[in-house]
């Protein structure tokens, strides 16, 4: 179908391996405490509040699985977050870790307060390459549903492409859930302007245009441009839940991305 071969992403799926293994210094690892050189500091939210840990990954674990090739092909992300209020622009952290820094790393106990009260259980990770047809807040509703087929057929055909698993805990670079479809304008708009996103398309790329110079062509690209970086979902295992039982998403420029600045992201939750 060529609505499919245009609009599906490449993904990466992390799914749970098993618990993690306390004597095993950098792995990819959901939930449970980080590992991180003495040198660096535990981040704080802007009320000096520890951040609470969500997750670190190997790059070298994914590089085989990054059909994207965006992600470096060494080192580790380490992410965390604030308090999730307000539901968009949340505090958060993304630290990149060069290989050689990983090697003076040692697991850090999370402090006793941190932001979310929560305490969440740690789990390995393995990583797949995925195709990601739209979810159902993308997707294009005439394309998919005729008098023969209906979106529940989609549906499994979805899950038929990219494997879905119930062990699934995270996705990269697939499409977010949302009602909407509208979560890179919100992220794009946050990361170019500062502004706060007021639930209007068209307001947001009027506002991302004007930030550069009346550049419509550029505004549309920064807005396709504007990538997940990571979606971890509601797990009981580990503990997460994100509202009713919603996503956590983290955002980045595919410049950023690619220079390595991953100083400069955006977080929000959806949760339906």
């Amino acid at each position: 179908m060529d609505y499919l071969q245009h609009s599906v992403r490449q993904g990466i799926r992390l799914s749970k391996k098993g618990p993690e293994n306390d004597k095993e210094m950098c792995s990819s690892r959901i939930g449970g405490d980080p590992d991180l050189p003495t040198d660096v500091e535990w981040p704080l939210d802007s009320s000096g509040t520890a951040m609470t840990f969500l997750a670190q990954l190997r790059l070298s674990d994914l590089a085989a699985v990054d059909e994207t090739s965006l992600l470096p092909v060494s080192g580790m992300l380490s992410f965390f977050v604030g308090v999730d209020e307000p539901a968009y622009h949340i505090e958060h952290k993304v630290f990149y870790l060069p290989e050689e820094k990983m090697q003076d790393a040692k697991r850090r106990p999370s402090p006793e307060v941190t932001t979310l009260e929560e305490k969440f259980t740690g789990y390995k990770v393995t990583a797949r390459s995925t195709i990601e047809p739209p979810n159902f807040g993308y997707v294009d509703y005439e394309q998919v549903e005729d008098d023969e087929h209906d979106f529940e057929q989609y549906e499994e055909l979805c899950f038929e492409l990219n494997e879905e698993s119930s062990n699934d805990l995270a996705l990269m670079f697939g499409y977010p859930a949302t009602q909407h479809g509208d979560c890179e304008y919100e992220a794009a708009l946050r990361l170019l302007t500062g502004k706060a996103y007021n639930y209007s398309v068209k307001t947001a790329l009027k506002e991302i245009t004007a930030h550069l110079n009346g550049d419509a062509d550029k505004a549309e690209r920064e807005v396709r441009d504007t990538l997940l970086l990571l979606a971890l979902d509601s797990d009981q295992d580990v503990g997460f839940c994100w509202w009713d039982a919603g996503e956590l998403q983290f955002f980045i420029r595919k410049e950023d991305l690619l220079a390595g600045n991953f100083a400069h992201t955006y977080c929000s939750l959806y949760s339906s």
